[in-house]
């Protein structure tokens, strides 16, 4: 038996290894259905983490009313986009109220997260609509939530609510079984070769 063929062999069953963790069909879904929130601190002070969180609270005052009739991730981010400027407005007054002079930069665009954990889930890392929300210089620890499907709400923190608020928005249960599953071996995996795979085309 040759070198090669030995080398070839042992490339295929790697190759096959691999495959069986690979990212099941409808992850892309998963990518293309939620729009998330990002509040980025000025910086890690004691005051600046603090302010970063009322301003979550004072953006979610916004955005939950205005997505409780959206039903798909289009039409959350085409809400989003109408009413970008009084996001705007409600951070930089709960900015304003608590005596600090930051600046307020709020964006909606694609941007790349990092597996991440949830009360009742988890997402794949991969690049996401992302609602950001920047403090200051930005240079603080990060706060992330799902803004639709309405997971950054407390109320939706529970399995069956996550599951519902997904399968509302057109996920199949298989499809929701990728957020919800990522804490087994085999996901972790699987999304640690996606975010190596994705590296390397950076």
């Amino acid at each position: 038996m040759s070198k090669r063929f030995c080398v070839a062999i042992v490339v295929t069953l790697v190759l096959l290894l691999l495959l069986s963790y690979l990212p099941i069909h409808g992850e892309a879904e998963v990518y293309d259905t939620v729009l998330r929130l990002h509040v980025l601190a000025n910086s890690d002070s004691e005051e600046d983490q603090a302010l970063k969180l009322k301003v979550r609270d004072g953006v979610l005052a916004v955005t939950a009313p205005l997505l409780e009739n959206a039903a798909t991730r289009d039409q959350a981010e085409a809400i989003v986009r109408a009413h970008m400027t009084d996001i705007q407005s409600a951070a930089e007054a709960v900015v304003a109220e608590n005596g600090s002079k930051q600046t307020v930069t709020v964006m909606l665009d694609l941007e790349d997260y990092p597996t991440r954990n949830y009360e009742s889930c988890a997402f794949p890392a991969g690049e996401y609509l992302s609602l950001r929300v920047c403090l200051g210089e930005a240079e603080g620890q990060n706060w992330w939530c799902v803004l639709f499907p309405p997971l950054c709400l407390s109320a939706a923190t529970a399995k069956d609510d996550a599951e519902d608020a997904f399968i509302q928005v057109g996920l199949s249960k298989e499809q929701y079984g990728i957020v919800t599953e990522t804490q087994s071996r085999k996901y972790r995996v699987r999304f640690k070769i996606l975010e190596t795979v994705r590296g390397w085309f950076d």
